[in-house]
């Protein structure tokens, strides 16, 4: 679809009498409608050197009172200009993050804030929906979401900031329900939980439609009493799920086991804590594992008896080594020294043959 250009040339935006014929082919498609009895095209245009411009005459019998096509809207009775009026719809309409006062009087060069001030809340009221009907309905989807609306921290005076104000805090929440393709309507509410939420959602929203949210956990309980609901999962990169084929505009053309569950509550997951004490508990499980799944092997007999052979040299070994310190003299013992005999070199008493025999057999054990 190809945006429309506003070509801000248009007289419709610098003169009166096309302005006004602007509003009449918009509010008038089929002819003048008198706004006193509501008879349409039967009306009759005032001409004359003192008659203001746009005057008509009912021409009903049991009427026969004059209007214009600002009688009864917002435009009655004011002093400013057309298409002035225009221009300021124009503006409020096409700025997508909204226009203060001031700009729009710096914008359209009016007298005074005041007037900018009135227009802004003229033109606000003439939006406003006084018969509100539930939005949505069969095969139609609602999303529902919260804001917070406040200045930076940064952007406030010195003493006016908090450094505790982290995210929404210090701001207002605005709530708000948006019919794709269709309506959408704001609520200032308090706080954003369940108890201050489901009231407006149960108010303003069809039964029947698709309700689509958050991952907040202030919408779980509401959500189950609509005919479908879905999540988008901001953590994830998700923030909006468009639809697919049949999907679109004819849910109740979806099979029933594509629909998914009325009420889609997450499942809470008790993660593993991370303990560096126990961080290679799975490498020894494993092993043991490994070890208790390795099959049973019947016992060699001459390995057995080298194990015993071994034992046995390594007692002998050190009962000659404990014979040899307990016979070694010392000043406390009393005991004299002797005189080593032929061929006795090493130390602790022992002959080199001897020695050279223990210290194969220890590295041989």
């Amino acid at each position: 679809m190809t945006a429309r250009k506003t070509n801000l040339q248009d007289p419709i935006y610098h003169d009166d009498d096309a302005a006004r014929a602007h509003l009449e082919s918009l509010l008038w498609p089929h002819g003048p409608v008198c706004p006193h009895c509501s008879v349409i095209d039967n009306a009759t245009a005032m001409k004359g050197a003192t008659t203001r411009a746009g005057l008509y005459k009912c021409k009903t019998k049991e009427c026969r009172k004059p209007f214009t096509v600002t009688l009864g809207t917002v435009m009655e009775r004011s002093h400013i200009a057309l298409h002035k009026w225009v221009l300021a719809a124009h503006f409020m309409a096409a700025s997508k993050k909204g226009m203060s006062a001031l700009q729009l009087q710096r914008m359209m060069g009016l007298a005074s804030y005041e007037s900018a001030w009135f227009l802004f809340h003229r033109l606000r009221e003439a939006t406003k929906d006084y018969a509100p009907t539930a939005l949505g309905g069969e095969g139609k989807f609602v999303e529902a979401d919260t804001t917070y609306i406040g200045g930076k921290e940064k952007n406030k005076h010195a003493s006016k900031r908090n450094p505790k104000n982290i995210g929404g805090m210090g701001k207002q929440a605005v709530h708000t329900l948006v019919e794709r393709d269709g309506r959408a309507r704001s609520f200032h509410v308090a706080n954003v939980t369940g108890k201050t939420l489901r009231p407006i959602i149960a108010q303003h929203v069809s039964r029947k439609s698709a309700l689509m949210t958050d991952t907040d956990g202030s919408y779980f309980h509401i959500a189950r009493e609509f005919a479908r609901f879905e999540m988008v999962n901001h953590s994830k990169g998700e923030y909006v799920r468009l639809l697919l084929g049949a999907e679109k505009g004819r849910l109740r053309d979806v099979p029933p086991r594509l629909r998914g569950p009325p009420s889609p509550l997450p499942v809470r997951v008790r993660l593993p804590v991370f303990d560096p004490r126990r961080a290679g508990d799975h490498r020894r499980g494993a092993r043991r594992g490994a070890a208790a799944r390795r099959p049973r092997q019947a016992p060699d007999v001459s390995t057995a008896c080298d194990g015993l052979r071994r034992s046995s040299r390594r007692r002998d070994a050190f009962r000659r080594s404990a014979d040899v310190t307990s016979n070694r003299a010392s000043p406390g013992n009393g005991i004299a020294p002797k005189e080593d005999p032929p061929g006795v070199d090493a130390p602790g008493g022992l002959s080199i043959a001897d020695h050279a025999a223990t210290s194969q057999e220890s590295l041989r054990i």
